[in-house]
């Protein structure tokens, strides 16, 4: 049996520079529903909390990128050593 495999095609991806600087965020609420998943990036400060994006995406792409997530946090310890967690930007606020 032959299977076909299909190659990533190389996407252009055009952004402006606002967009292409990105954004700092140390926060996240993940929320969802039965047909998709809410992610809101949040920026905890001493003058409150801004939301910084909202992203949208379905389920199956959020298992997606849960994966690559997964992936990329061990390639990062691989050669950076092991992540500590320690406390949340909670303590900006009290």
């Amino acid at each position: 049996m032959n299977e076909k495999r299909t190659e990533a095609q190389p996407i252009q991806i055009n952004a402006n520079d606002e967009v292409s600087r990105g954004r700092y965020s140390n926060t996240m609420l993940v929320a969802h529903g039965p047909e998709e998943f809410i992610i809101d990036w949040l920026l905890r400060s001493p003058n409150g909390g801004h939301l910084v994006s909202r992203i949208v995406v379905s389920p199956g792409h959020m298992k997606r990128i849960v994966l690559a997530l997964q992936e990329n946090l061990q390639k990062y310890e691989e050669s950076f050593g092991e992540i500590r967690v320690g406390e949340g930007p909670q303590d900006l606020l009290q």
